[in-house]
């Protein structure tokens, strides 16, 4: 089963939960997902199966928007809800003219230091498991660029902000400058992602639905499988829930190929393909849903078979 689905993530749960979940859903090993979403995160989770798990190279610098809240009054040591408190609780009432001005000095490209609790490696260890032992984190600032930042709404302690990025950018580390910065100390308290590239939530399907759909007749989450190795039955009625295949990379044109150009590409030989757009890369499609592979132009209407997404 090739394809990507869009999952509206729930609290609570990691990236890795989701996938093991619907791994079991789908009966199918060969899942992953497009953007790793923290635990307290909501929101779009893309995940591709079967040989579209070759297509995430292509969305590692993936734009992505989000929702959430920072709470003033006092940070914590993951920058969000979920930490320990760092500093002393106060008690604020922030106004929206002061969070306004601040927001502006996080817009643009700016350096930005990464939360010690991240997934950010230090010689090949990630920065949240020496976090976790309390051993040293030292984290150098990283260039992100913040597209867009609006506070949307303040009361009291809380300022609500709709944000778009560019990849590697951290909401938390932004919560946790504008509290430090305004002297209070601050956190992100809840956080939507609202969509990643072309994805986005309208689009976005919950694990229940996925379950229910696959396994009409059982109860969701399957607790009687929890840790046992057993996959769950796999009613193949699921094409409705995964994204077209010519909607994807929609920055790469699409080419329809003949059988004996298909043949071609499944064996990985360099093709001809009738385009006019002149694009270094396009989607090559048998058929209308079809996505075989993607290819790159050699010269002129040469191309070559870079990702090949069907069996030989």
């Amino acid at each position: 089963m090739n394809g990507v689905l869009i999952i509206d993530k729930p609290a609570g749960w990691t990236s890795h939960d989701v996938v093991n979940r619907v791994r079991r859903i789908l009966n199918q090993r060969s899942v992953g997902h497009l953007g790793t979403l923290d635990p307290m995160a909501t929101g779009v989770l893309p995940l591709v199966t079967g040989n579209f798990t070759r297509l995430a190279q292509f969305y590692l610098a993936s734009e992505k928007t989000y929702e959430g809240t920072i709470r003033f009054g006092f940070a914590t040591d993951t920058y969000d809800a979920e930490g320990s408190p760092t500093t002393d609780p106060q008690d604020v009432s922030i106004k929206r003219e002061e969070v306004e001005s601040m927001a502006t000095r996080f817009r643009g490209v700016i350096k930005q230091m990464p939360p010690p609790f991240s997934a950010k490696k230090i010689h090949g260890v990630p920065a949240y498991k020496l976090a976790r032992k309390q051993k040293e984190v030292v984290l150098q600032a990283v260039e992100v660029e913040i597209k867009e930042f609006e506070i949307l709404e303040t009361e009291s302690c809380r300022a609500r902000f709709r944000a778009r990025v560019a990849s590697g950018t951290y909401m938390r580390s932004v919560a946790h400058d504008m509290g430090k910065a305004l002297g209070c100390g601050g956190h992100l308290e809840a956080l939507r992602r609202t969509s990643v590239a072309e994805f986005s939530l309208n689009e976005a399907h919950t694990m229940e639905s996925l379950a229910e759909n696959c396994h009409p007749d059982r109860s969701y989450p399957f607790p009687e499988e929890k840790d046992s190795g057993v996959e769950g039955r796999y009613v193949p009625q699921t094409e409705e829930f995964f994204i077209h295949p010519r909607k994807l990379l929609p920055h790469f044109p699409s080419v329809t190929a003949d059988e004996p150009t298909v043949a071609r590409i499944r064996a990985g030989r360099a093709v001809n393909l009738l385009d006019v757009s002149r694009s270094p890369q396009v989607k090559v499609f048998a058929g209308q849903r079809d996505l075989i592979a993607i290819a790159t132009r050699v010269a002129g209407t040469l191309f070559h078979p870079k990702i090949v997404l069907c069996g030989q």
